[in-house]
């Protein structure tokens, strides 16, 4: 990929503008880099996250935490998960006090996808970043804290 005039044979009215675009257009390519990238565990984009989220919670969630933590707040994410849970993947149960509340959690064969899918993802992240310095990356956290005010 190059610059972004190139690949979208395009002026922009500012600099502030062609960064904007170029947020957005950096994102896509990233997004389209990891759908190829889980295509073949049968999984999305979203419900890497919902696992990833899962894993990395002390305990079982409820779904309005789950979908707290989400990269892409998707309004579907119950129905992500209800794909998880027939994947045996994640597993569901029912707050015993109040049953209009369901718990997540991640299953021992949703845990060792994750753990096949994390070796090709370091992989691929590893040659997306290659380029970019420690210095670089920084800057560019800093930037994108200060776009979200």
């Amino acid at each position: 990929m190059g610059r972004i005039e190139e690949e979208l044979k395009s002026t922009f009215e500012n600099e502030q503008q062609k960064a904007m675009l170029n947020v957005l257009f950096t994102a896509n390519w990233f997004r389209s880099d990891q759908v190829k990238l889980f295509k073949p565990f049968d999984i999305s984009p979203q419900q890497y996250n919902i696992l990833r989220i899962l894993r990395g919670a002390s305990e079982k969630m409820n779904m309005h935490c789950v979908k707290d933590r989400m990269i892409d707040r998707a309004p579907n994410a119950t129905r992500l998960t209800d794909k998880l849970i027939t994947k045996d993947l994640v597993v569901r149960e029912r707050c015993e006090s109040d049953r209009r509340v369901v718990f997540v959690s991640i299953s021992p064969k949703g845990a060792k996808l994750l753990a096949e899918i994390d070796k090709e993802l370091q992989a691929s992240m590893a040659r997306t970043i290659e380029h970019l310095t420690q210095k670089d990356a920084l800057a560019l956290n800093r930037i994108l804290d200060t776009l979200r005010g």
